[in-house]
């Protein structure tokens, strides 16, 4: 039996009575106080969670945006340093090997937080497709906490433990500050549809920082609310979402290809010639009628046809009805087209509906 690996801040989970799961070879939180209570916290309060797991790369070296720009369809060239873009690593066939965010820092330094259950097929590849190029990469992900703060009050909850203003920083922004009078590294960026910030930070001060927001009231949130949240502001899970076979303009990710204004790069010709003969599916929002919860992997049908496959889906507290992610032919995805989804043997009709299902009026720009 392999055993699981886990963050610094596990032992704070079993104090806090966490209930746990293994994820991607991780053991980690799935529940707090209930995964209701710890959702709703998030979209009217504050809620923390640790995020330790996830894949924390360092580059540095001369023409490192220049190499990155070829394994991404996002122009990372328009970056300034304190900015960052979400975008997706591709593969020759242009099909998601990860999605990540890249933080850039200046012309010679970069960081970039990739997902845990890819960490070591993620790096695998940016060391493949960097070797001889003279860019550095240093893998911090077991050295690093990685703590996100998210909801409405959570740049407040945040701001009484750091020294910079908080306020000033723009959604995707991110710089090196201090944090309970050590060093480190804040991002306002998050995964739950709510504004917020991620903090990596050295394992003793996160540890304190976590105790900190806890007892000025921000709830200690698991895995469950991190996914009814993401799924509710309709960001993508990779895995079941989007995965090496799906293209990012299939995923609904065209705003990340920006083919007029960067040169060649990994999958481009796909994704040009997907943009001239437009895509075969399309990643949409689902409305179940009822209560009946269309869940990953059920089968999708029009007329009685199997046509598609659900990606995620749940019951969610905010919009209070079954919601789901599915791929479907593109001439059955516009909004309104009626569908029936197979659940344990039976069919249950819902229909397709806009993207996101949730927007949060108070997250930033």
């Amino acid at each position: 039996m392999i055993k699981q690996k886990r963050t610094p801040l596990f032992e704070l989970a079993v104090e806090q009575k966490a209930r746990l799961t293994e994820f991607a070879g991780w053991e980690m939180p799935i529940q707090y106080i209930g995964l209701k209570n710890e959702h709703e916290a998030v979209r009217k309060r504050a809620g923390i969670f640790d995020v330790s797991h996830m894949a924390k790369f360092a580059f540095s070296g001369k023409g490192l945006v220049k190499e990155l720009q070829k394994l991404v369809p996002s122009d990372l060239e328009r970056l300034k340093p304190g900015e960052a873009q979400y975008t997706v690593l591709l593969n020759a066939q242009g099909g998601i090997i990860d999605d990540i965010i890249y933080y850039h820092q200046g012309e010679e330094q970069g960081f970039m937080i990739a997902n845990a259950a890819t960490t070591e097929k993620d790096k695998s590849w940016l060391l493949e497709n960097l070797q001889n190029s003279g860019v550095e990469l240093e893998d911090f992900s077991q050295k690093k906490v990685l703590i996100a703060i998210q909801g409405p009050e959570a740049v407040e909850k945040l701001q009484a433990f750091v020294t910079e203003e908080l306020k000033l920083i723009k959604a995707f922004g991110h710089f090196q500050g201090e944090v309970l009078g050590e060093t480190a590294f804040l991002g306002r960026t998050g995964y739950t549809g709510e504004d917020g910030f991620e903090v990596m930070l050295d394992a003793q001060v996160g540890k304190k920082l976590w105790r900190s927001l806890v007892n000025v009231g921000v709830t200690p949130c698991g895995l469950g609310a991190r996914d009814t949240l993401r799924l509710e502001a309709a960001m993508c899970l990779y895995g079941q979402d989007m995965d090496d076979s799906i293209t990012p303009l299939e995923a609904g990710l065209g705003w990340l290809v920006h083919l007029e204004s960067k040169g060649d790069f990994m999958g481009r010709k796909v994704l040009e010639e997907q943009k001239v003969n437009g895509v075969k599916r399309k990643l949409v929002g689902l409305e179940m009628e009822g209560r009946y919860i269309a869940r990953h992997g059920y089968p999708v049908l029009v007329q009685g046809e199997t046509v598609g496959e659900v990606t995620s889906g749940s019951l969610t507290p905010t919009v209070e009805k079954a919601i789901a992610l599915a791929y479907l032919p593109l001439s059955l995805s516009k909004i309104g087209q009626k569908v029936a989804v197979e659940i344990r043997g039976k069919t249950y009709p819902g229909k397709v509906v806009n993207k996101p299902f949730y927007r949060s009026s108070s997250r930033v720009k």
